[in-house]
């Protein structure tokens, strides 16, 4: 069942158990994150992505993904990791402040629907990287998920104004 599928019976269930937040679950070297499946529009290939001049380092481009410009940002970027080599990476499509933009990511996991009253806060020792960008934890059986926050991550990205043209 496809992400979008997870999130059309989630709806239609009403959130019967409201206690329960579904998560898309997600790669980005190594680690594993989760992103409330209500901020997932698509998952995607990033194909065709076009370079824009001075733009963030983050920022991979711009792509067309059914008739919408998307910003691609490259999530080891983001997170100061090395790329990876010769691996077909996989994108997830959110919107922030009425704009588009597509999480490239190493894979994405399953859907995850898990207790919100077992999500924590950061750990103290949770890498710097990772903690700005966190909006908290759960553990998981041998693993530690951590709740990918848009607003942190896109937020520090695109806070200061553009100058005029």
């Amino acid at each position: 069942m496809s992400v979008l599928e997870h999130k059309l019976n989630a709806d239609t269930d009403e959130n019967a158990a409201s206690d329960m937040i579904q998560y898309v679950t997600v790669v980005i070297g190594g680690q594993l994150f989760g992103l409330p499946i209500s901020q997932v529009h698509d998952v995607f290939v990033p194909e065709s992505v076009t370079r824009v001049p001075m733009s963030a380092p983050e920022v991979q481009g711009v792509l067309n993904l059914r008739g919408r410009i998307v910003t691609a940002i490259n999530m080891r970027r983001r997170l100061h990791l090395p790329p990876l080599e010769d691996e077909q990476m996989m994108a997830v499509g959110i919107e922030y402040k009425q704009e588009s933009y597509g999480l490239v990511i190493d894979t994405v996991g399953e859907v995850l629907n898990l207790p919100a009253a077992s999500a924590e806060s950061n750990p103290s020792n949770l890498d710097r990287r990772w903690a700005e960008i966190s909006g908290g934890v759960h553990r998981l059986d041998g693993q530690l998920m951590v709740i990918l926050d848009v607003d942190r991550l896109l937020g520090a990205m695109f806070t200061e104004p553009m100058a005029a043209a």
